[in-house]
Order: C-alpha cells, then structure tokens, then sequence
C-alpha cells in the first residue's frame, strides 16, 4: 500500500498539518484503515479509491471516522493531482459530506466546501473552564465555535483538554477565534473527543470561522490564520452555501506500508 506524508496549508515542511494519503486499488476492511490512522497517530490519515467520475475518500482520526477533514482532503488532491491525475485540472471526491471539488488555482489548491451553520448558543461556566477564558459569544453546528476579542487570549490560552471534552457540544471539537492583527482572524482547535488534543490547522472547521467573520466584517473573502504551533494559513471565499477554501501543500515522504 502506497502512503504519502503530506504538510497541508503551508508551502514549506515541518509547518502547517500533517496528513497521511493512502492511495488503494480497492477498500481494505475498516478495521486495518483504523489500525493504519492509530499508527501513524497523525491528526487524519485519508484514503482514496478511484470511483466512477472521481474519488471515494474517508478520513480516519486515531479516534475514528469523521464526516469532513480540510486538511486531508487537500492533501489527498495534492497527492492525486502530483502522481496519478498529472493532467487534470480539478478532481471531485465522492465523501460522506457530499461530492467535495478540488482543483489547481495558479500555485495553490482551491477545495469547494459546505459552508456550517452557526447557531448561537448560550455562554457558560464550562467553556470558561475549560478554556481559561470566558468567550463573548459561543455557537454550534458539527463543531463548537467560541468568539473572543483579543488576538492575544487565542494564542495564549491553554486549555484543560480533560475538562474540553466535556463541554456540551463538544462531541467533535472546540474552535476559539479572535480578530486578527496580521489576518482578519486567528483560531486554533481542539479535539480531545476523537484523540486530537490540538490539530496544527484546520479546514474543516473554517467552514464555520469563515461564515462567521464574513457576517461579521461585511467580506466575501476572510484572510485567516490558524495560531498553532505549527501554524499555518488560507484564504477563504464565501459563495452562498459555500466556502472555497485556498491553500497549499509540501510533500514530505513517500512509503511502501508492508500490508
């Protein structure tokens, strides 16, 4: 089985978030594709199999399968489009989320995403708890998104990743944002739920951020910045329903799996 180590949302390695690609001639049972995400212990390892007009593509955590991964999803467009699909222009993924498109935009990728829903819910003790920081506002779809004012808070902030999983809503993962200095906002994201206490960058959970700050500031387009340790960046376009997520990828190994 042919793997690919993938650094996504960043031009160079050793930044932005790690993906594993598994590229198969056929579906392996479930079973060994959770055992392969638990050993590479990366935030997702995604595999793909050639399927009709695109691609079949999941996304396991070390903690299981999950219905929508960024990341991943442009890591596995960066593989497929650099060694089997050479001269294609876009490739669509037939995922649990609905067909996803990817395709060449100049020197990046550009990933067509469902935009999330943000429904305000109440602030309570448990986020601040949890946190550290008591958020401003606090809404809730697939993930929980909670809004802070100050950049500095985000960066800063270090969470009891115990008491996070324990926050209502928390059954995926916890986003906070901030506006930003050098971006129009910052974020990182929490996951202890599905084994991921902090992953690096996040574009899944733009699909929330981004909705969020357009509303917010009045753009269509939403220059963002995920404050990990890692770091990493991508622009974010809004079109109805729609995010368009832009970003780039560096490759940094390549593998035989001996399965």
């Amino acid at each position: 089985m042919k793997q690919y180590i993938v650094d996504a949302f960043t031009k160079e390695v050793f930044h932005g978030n790690q993906a594993a690609v598994c590229v198969l001639d056929a579906w392996p049972d479930e079973s060994l594709m959770m055992a392969i995400a638990r050993e590479n212990n990366l935030s997702e390892t995604a595999f793909t199999v050639r399927e009709g007009d695109g691609y079949r593509l999941r996304w396991f955590t070390p903690g299981g399968e999950i219905d929508l991964c960024g990341h991943a999803t442009l890591a596995t467009a960066f593989v497929l489009l650099s060694f089997y699909e050479r001269e294609a222009e876009r490739i669509t993924f037939h995922t649990m989320s609905g067909d996803l498109h990817v395709g060449r935009r100049g020197e990046c990728l550009a990933m067509d995403f469902p935009a999330y829903a943000c429904h305000e819910v109440a602030v309570t003790d448990q986020m601040e708890d949890a946190l550290g920081a008591r958020p401003k506002e606090a809404y809730l779809d697939r993930d929980l998104l909670l809004v802070y004012e100050d950049e500095a808070t985000v960066r800063n902030m270090r969470p009891d990743f115990a008491r996070v999983a324990q926050i209502d809503g928390a059954d995926v993962g916890v986003a906070v944002t901030a506006p930003g200095t050098g971006h129009d906002c910052v974020s990182r994201f929490f996951a202890p739920n599905i084994a991921i206490d902090e992953d690096p960058v996040t574009g899944s959970v733009h699909c929330m951020i981004a909705p969020y700050w357009g509303r917010r500031l009045g753009k269509t387009t939403i220059d963002a910045y995920q404050a990990s340790a890692r770091g990493g960046e991508m622009v974010c376009k809004l079109r109805d329903n729609r995010v368009v997520i832009l970003g780039d990828a560096a490759l940094f190994s390549v593998a035989d799996l001996m399965l």
